[in-house]
């Protein structure tokens, strides 16, 4: 399986890249946190490191490190606008339950 951005996410990775002017993509993988007992994180990456496995999706590279991969394999990263508010979402096919604050995650 893979890793994948939708066309609207990698549209705003791509965007942030070119504001920084250096990057070879964005880097995906969760920690230890919340009350659910996971949380993601997101990076932009200025490198590739020899144990993390890499995707192409909609022309951004998605960087996933090893140990975050049986958490995030499958998962589709989209990004939303709804009024105000504004973001990543997460669509984790892993996925067990979510914390009431939207924060964490249980797999």
């Amino acid at each position: 399986m893979a890793v994948t951005l939708t066309e609207a996410a990698a549209r705003h990775v791509q965007k942030y890249l070119e504001r920084r002017g250096k990057g070879v993509g964005l880097r995906l993988g969760v920690k230890t946190s919340g009350c659910s007992g996971m949380a993601y994180k997101l990076e932009f990456a200025d490198a590739v490191n020899p144990d993390d496995k890499v995707w192409e999706s909609c022309g951004v590279k998605v960087i996933v490190d090893e140990k975050s991969l049986p958490y995030l394999d499958g998962t589709e990263l989209d990004y939303t606008r709804e009024g105000l508010q504004e973001g990543f979402r997460f669509k984790n096919p892993n996925e067990k339950s979510r914390c009431g604050c939207g924060e964490s995650f249980n797999v």
